[in-house]
């Protein structure tokens, strides 16, 4: 089922050309795309796969856990592979030790605070929860792609810019590889 959501990423990535940042809620949009049946399990397992392929430095066993999610799932997604299964104990277990590798928090006075090292392992382990739908929502769906996508700049601060252009183009090509395999179905 074709929308107008890829449409409206890609304007993101214009605007991102002519303004040079753009706030992260521009992908709400985004939200409404993951309505459709199977798209939030395809797009965590997406993402999980990219994750372990972002540059950056690891460390302790984050990057054994990289590694095994290579192993695991791979590290390209297919057009065939979108809604491919995948073993589901194997990828519960790797979702619950990439969470408890990073399991520390700090007491702020607004509250706990988790410390993230590895942000390519947060990714996975966020990604595998929507593939493995702990209470996926089109609002989880959003907020994992908002953290993938995002670019810290010290003039702006996080948000969607330069570096930010070349995910959303992943993006828009994922989206557009799903439904037209939700078309063939």
């Amino acid at each position: 089922m074709r929308t107008a959501v890829p449409q409206k990423i890609l304007k993101i990535i214009d605007d991102i050309g002519t303004q040079g940042n753009v706030p992260l809620t521009r992908l709400t949009v985004l939200k409404k795309w993951f309505e459709g049946p199977g798209r939030l399990p395809a797009f965590g397992l997406w993402i999980a796969r990219r994750a372990p392929g972002r540059k950056g430095k690891t460390k302790d066993g984050a990057g054994d856990l990289l590694n095994e999610t290579r192993a695991l799932l791979g590290t390209a997604a297919t057009r065939e592979s979108l809604f491919q299964q995948i073993d589901r104990e194997a990828a519960q277990s790797l979702h619950d030790r990439a969470r408890e590798f990073q399991s520390e928090f700090r007491n702020h006075q607004w509250g706990p605070v988790r410390i993230v090292h590895c942000w390519p392992l947060l990714l996975v382990e966020e990604g595998l929860a929507l593939h493995l739908d702990h209470a996926a929502t089109p609002s989880g769906g959003y907020q994992l792609a908002a953290d993938w996508a995002q670019h810290y700049d010290s003039r702006p601060g996080n948000g969607l810019n330069g570096p930010s252009r070349g995910k959303l183009v992943e993006l828009v090509r994922f989206m557009f590889n799903v439904e037209a395999q939700e078309d063939e179905r």
